[in-house]
């Protein structure tokens, strides 16, 4: 069942994330709260080993907390397991990372379709839905190229249509420009932009660029686990 459109997408409630190497234990989060409306286009900014990629991997289901609760579209993902935290990742979260990793002798096309081999869609409807994702990051007439065949910019395409191919809810992005040049970074996060505000989507991105984080509708600073500030981009 799908939450009410008043709450929020993202809900962390006293987050604390700790790890351990050997005997030392390191507290990376401190207590931490947030929420992110639906709609939201947030950046996350800090400097490294402020916890900004462990805060996305809580949000994506990619790691568990220590102590508190994360919720996300209405459920509570902290309390999911195994099988079940996949598929709701399957179905919920579109991931962007800084490198690609597109699978370098399958198509654009194939690549997309990737997360759609985990669901029970007809091979029509895959291709369909392959064909949209394409579109809309404008490369539908690069479907039958490899990435060897692409620039880098254009693989960064391909690695957000594969994203948005399930239609998630949330976009979580860990540096999604850190391998590209200005003009390409630019009009990617310009394309970030277009998906937020005309396809509705919740984007969450992680960036040291100061640059990068002005395409965002607001910044959140963490520093030692903790988050400092609230402030309009």
């Amino acid at each position: 069942m799908s939450a009410p459109l008043s709450e929020p997408m993202v809900a962390v409630r006293d987050v604390t994330k700790v790890y351990e190497r050997g005997r030392q234990k390191v507290e990376v989060l401190h207590g931490l709260t947030l929420e992110i409306p639906r709609g939201d286009f947030v950046a996350l900014m800090g400097p490294s080993g402020s916890g900004k990629t462990t805060l996305l991997n809580l949000i994506g289901g990619l790691d568990t907390p220590s102590a508190g609760e994360v919720t996300v579209g209405g459920a509570r993902i902290d309390q999911l397991r195994g099988g079940e935290l996949a598929r709701w990742r399957a179905r919920n979260i579109g991931f962007v990372f800084q490198f690609y990793n597109l699978m370098p002798v399958l198509t654009a096309a194939a690549n997309v379709e990737l997360p759609l081999l985990l669901t029970r869609l007809s091979a029509a409807q895959r291709r369909k839905n392959v064909a949209v994702a394409l579109e809309i990051v404008g490369l539908a007439d690069r479907a039958g190229h490899k990435p060897r065949e692409l620039s880098g910019g254009q693989e960064q395409r391909v690695a957000i249509a594969r994203a948005l191919v399930s239609d998630p809810q949330l976009l979580l992005c860990d540096e999604p420009t850190g391998d590209l040049d200005r003009r390409t970074a630019d009009e990617i996060l310009g394309l970030l932009q277009v998906l937020n505000r005309e396809h509705g989507k919740t984007i969450v991105i992680v960036t040291h660029d100061p640059k990068a984080a002005g395409f965002a509708a607001r910044t959140l600073h963490l520093e030692k686990g903790q988050l400092l500030e609230q402030a309009a981009a």
